[in-house]
């Protein structure tokens, strides 16, 4: 390996000495309870390992900055979602209620995208793939009376199928339970939105509508989901570190 080669980018030693903060970070702290000669052990072993071989450390500094681009696209949806969903309970006007559908179906759709990054399997290929086939899913709304709602349908169950098998696969008690109240928050916002005009006729219904409620459910699900798979992203990493 040339010298060239062998030499890190301005990026990559700002990971390298931010990592090594944390590590001493938590040499200071002891939040593990382990003893110092212990932690300091784990350190020269990180030290000992990336120091000769900075082409490991370049193949971590991309999964890492991988990890950071899946976690801020999510976010990025949500910062973007949130103003349309809440004008569409605030209009109640067609505008509104079509972008919020447009909206959903592909913030759905990120969620296998990120899973199949997890677990080794996502290209930029697939990425635009998936995301493409779920914008023009929404031509089922167009066609049909219910083409939205089948097209959610297979949006949600293929979610939860990839969540599943990530869950089975990489995750561990704390994902586990991320992944249940990502899923009962998932279902209340579906039966909830389905059934808004049936539960109309229940007093409790009446002031605060099902519709409503299924706002307030999606929210949760964003929530239970993005620490789901920031969970499971860290757990990723700290994985390779080993």
């Amino acid at each position: 390996m040339s010298k060239r080669s062998a030499s890190f980018s301005l990026g990559q030693r700002h990971f390298i000495f931010r990592f090594i903060f944390i590590i001493v970070y938590k040499i200071v702290t002891l939040k593990k309870k382990k003893s110092l000669k212990e932690s300091l052990c784990v350190f020269v072993q990180f030290v000992s390992v990336f120091r000769p071989q900075p082409l490991l450390c370049v193949i971590l500094y991309r999964f890492i900055s991988a990890g950071s681009y899946m976690r801020e696209v999510f976010a990025f949806m949500a910062v973007f979602y949130a103003p349309v969903q809440w004008t569409r309970l605030a209009v109640l006007k067609r505008a509104p209620a079509v972008l919020d559908q447009w909206f959903t179906l592909p913030i759905f759709a990120w969620v296998p995208v990120w899973i199949s990054f997890l677990m080794g399997k996502s290209t930029k290929k697939y990425a635009l793939m998936l995301e493409l086939c779920s914008i023009l899913s929404y031509g089922l709304a167009i066609k049909f009376e219910s083409g939205f709602e089948a097209a959610l349908c297979c949006h949600v169950l293929f979610a939860v199928y990839k969540g599943v098998q990530v869950q089975l696969r990489l995750g561990n008690h704390r994902t586990f339970r991320y992944l249940i109240l990502a899923v009962l928050s998932c279902a209340g916002f579906v039966v909830l939105k389905l059934l808004d005009h049936w539960l109309a006729q229940f007093w409790v219904f009446q002031r605060v509508t099902g519709h409503f409620w299924s706002k307030v459910c999606d929210v949760l699900q964003f929530h239970y989901s993005f620490c789901f798979l920031t969970t499971l992203t860290t757990s990723a990493i700290k994985r390779d570190l080993k």
